[in-house]
């Protein structure tokens, strides 16, 4: 159809709601029968509507993507990556990657580097964004005070709403959504763990310990946490010198215990040392297995390792060492391939 085109109202009326719609829009319909400018500028205002619209509904193929969402009168922004694989008649594996306090979701993509992770194993990385001033925005997930959590988002309604929203624009595959994230994002998985387990696999925190006060999930969800001994933002072993008067969290071991429990798995663990002579760094991997519907929770402990991503290069010095010969991206992913959701 040109864009000169006048259609009569037989023809109108002969087309699908879409076409009047795209018609009007393309200037194709003269309502008063007559060209004028204000006729015209509704005619331009049509078409930008639609253009959003279908922005907003129109399926994904593989690339980079920033969706917007509104939380009551907030606005909520979250990055996706469709990777080159991507077969939008079967179900894809979807990566939910929490970025931490002082971050959001543009940062993360290249602190966590799961992008190129997403390209080998052919699953969707989702990069949401918290709230906060800026680009400095932290996730509600628990350990605030009364009086600080007042005011404070529902992001666990925000993630549930945001795997609404992609999956109108992408197959998901729904038993196989997880979550990762780091310090605050790691935090922030484990409450999805405890109060979004329906939709949540697994997760994988990264230097990021438990904040809700209780954990309550309908499910078993596997855990594998990540982090480092000399971790001196969010502590291996919190002592009461260290704690934060505005927050609390729990410190590592009372986090893969708290989980053991839930998950019901062995509690005598299997340790192994999963680096090799002549590593940079010592790592070790110790598991409770046995747990309900084949559950486990697995921690990795990165020796000398500090609040960094393993197999990532940190990208300020004072927030400690990384280990550069052990990848969590892999280590996560091999994990989540273990453990659809039962």
């Amino acid at each position: 159809m040109k864009w000169a085109e006048i259609l009569s109202k037989s023809q109108i009326e002969n087309q699908s709601g879409l076409e009047r719609l795209q018609a009007i829009a393309n200037g194709c319909v003269v309502l008063s029968g007559q060209n004028n400018p204000r006729e015209k500028f509704i005619v331009k205002i049509s078409l930008l509507l639609i253009s959003l619209v279908v922005t907003q509904t129109a399926t994904l193929s593989p690339g980079d993507y920033t969706r917007t969402l509104m939380m009551g009168e907030q606005k909520r922004t979250y990055l996706v990556h469709v990777p080159e694989s991507y077969d939008p008649n079967k179900p894809s594996p979807v990566v939910l990657a929490l970025h931490g306090a002082a971050m959001n979701g543009s940062m993360m993509v290249w602190f966590s580097g799961l992008t190129k992770k997403s390209e080998q194993a052919g699953f969707i990385v989702v990069y949401p964004s918290g709230t906060g001033t800026g680009p400095f925005l932290v996730w509600n997930a628990g350990g605030f005070n009364r009086k600080k959590s007042e005011g404070k988002p529902d992001d666990v309604a925000f993630i549930d709403k945001l795997l609404d929203d992609l999956g109108k624009m992408v197959k998901i595959d729904e038993k196989r959504v997880y979550a990762c994230g780091m310090s605050n994002g790691g935090m922030m998985s484990y409450r999805l763990a405890s109060e979004l387990s329906d939709r949540i696999a697994a997760i994988a925190p990264v230097a990021g310990t438990i904040a809700i006060e209780e954990s309550k999930p309908n499910r078993p969800v596997p855990v594998i946490h990540f982090h480092g001994t000399k971790d001196n933002i969010v502590q291996f072993e919190m002592r009461k010198e260290n704690e934060k008067s505005f927050m609390r969290f729990m410190d590592v071991e009372d986090s893969i215990q708290t989980w053991v429990k839930l998950n019901e798995c062995n509690e005598t663990p299997n340790t192994e040392t999963i680096s090799k002579d002549g590593d940079t760094m010592k790592v070790t991997r110790t598991s409770y297995g046995g747990g309900k519907d084949g559950s486990e929770v697995v921690l990795i402990v990165i020796e000398e390792g500090g609040h960094t991503w393993p197999g990532q290069k940190p990208p300020v010095g004072f927030i400690g060492k990384s280990v550069k010969d052990i990848s969590a991206n892999d280590i996560m992913w091999e994990f989540f391939q273990k453990h659809p959701k039962k």
